[in-house]
């Protein structure tokens, strides 16, 4: 039987094969070391003055809306980089219920 574990740190991802003999063999690693991306990305749909917002930020951006829809996405993607920074970490490394707390925190 042979089991596939993952292990992941910042810089690195890797794969050991180990079978039921107690050997371990490496996988070798993507050729590719592409860095990672994140983008929050605010869409707004109700804007019917005809005025296209658009607004860009550290780790975001906002298109569209009305001018109180844009506001409300740019005060939220303005906390939630704030909230970033209090924790010490990049939009990156969040995980995904890391990321739905702070969205909810800011709701």
């Amino acid at each position: 039987m042979i089991a596939i574990k993952a292990f992941e740190s910042k810089q690195e991802r890797r794969c050991r094969l180990e079978s039921n003999s107690g050997k371990k063999k490496k996988v070798s690693k993507p050729k590719s070391k592409k860095k990672q991306k994140a983008l929050l990305l605010g869409v707004g749909l109700d804007s019917q003055d005809g005025h296209v917002r658009v607004t860009s930020g550290a780790n975001f951006k906002l298109v569209g809306g009305s001018k109180e829809t844009h506001e409300v996405m740019q005060e939220t993607a303005v906390k939630f980089n704030e909230e970033l920074t209090k924790r010490g970490k990049h939009l990156t490394e969040l995980e995904p219920k890391e990321f739905l707390d702070i969205m909810h925190k800011l709701s």
